[in-house]
């Protein structure tokens, strides 16, 4: 078993939620680290390319002599290593399996549905990304109220799994809202989904990771002026 001794680096960008979900955890277990900052736009580290040679991305847990890659693998790692803290994953089977789905529908069906929104082309491409969106937050919305039995979080009392694995694309979802001008998170479609956002953001364990909407805006911005500049067919960076 991985003890909870050595340094702890986490090695990312300010602007991924994944990297953020390693750093809610870390803070929600009240573990000191290190956070050191990628610049992924001019070029992968050295460091980056030893530490996850398989995928060479970010983030990467960086543990003693250990380095953990994968953002929800590493959640869960932080969650066994530093077990005497409240547990971040749920503690029966079945609520974990539960998380555990809705979080690979996050990472494998929505928040690429709302990236989509960004590189649409045209209004109708746009409309129906948009609609696709709104449809998997209508599914969150249900999802919120079987897990959280009424108390404030996915995870209960407290931010757990699937609150760390929907929550860290909060503020992308902000910067779609602002520059779509359509409310995804509403009174009338996602009431309960509205509050938990609030409550998520507001807590000490997030809000000084979560980036502001308007730095994240202009980050987005110049990104997808570099993806749409971009000659066709040159592929990956």
């Amino acid at each position: 078993m991985a003890s909870s001794d050595g340094e702890v680096k986490v090695l990312g960008t300010w602007s991924s939620p994944f990297v953020m979900r390693a750093r809610i955890a870390l803070n929600l277990k009240s573990v000191h680290h290190e956070f050191l900052q990628e610049r992924l736009w001019e070029g992968k580290s050295q460091l980056l390319l030893q530490s996850n040679p398989v995928h060479k991305k970010v983030p990467v847990l960086i543990h003693g002599h250990h380095t953990i890659s994968e953002s929800l693998i590493i959640v869960q790692y932080i969650d066994e290593v530093w077990s005497s803290a409240p547990s971040i994953l749920p503690s029966q089977p079945l609520e974990r399996a539960t998380a555990r789905f809705w979080a690979a529908y996050l990472d494998d069906k929505w928040f690429p549905s709302m990236r989509g929104i960004g590189m649409a082309e045209g209004e109708d491409a746009r409309r129906a990304a948009i609609g696709q969106v709104e449809e998997g937050l209508v599914l969150l919305e249900e999802a919120f109220g079987e897990c959280s039995k009424g108390r404030p979080f996915f995870g209960g009392d407290r931010i757990g799994y699937l609150d760390i694995a929907f929550g860290c694309f909060l503020g992308w979802l902000r910067v779609t809202e602002k520059m779509t001008g359509v409310m995804l998170l509403n009174e009338t479609n996602t009431p309960r989904l509205l509050k938990w956002a609030h409550r998520f953001c507001s807590d000490d364990a997030v809000k000084d990771v979560m980036p502001e909407t308007e730095k994240l805006a202009e980050f987005a911005k110049m990104i997808m002026g570099r993806v749409k500049g971009a000659a066709p067919g040159t592929g990956k960076s």
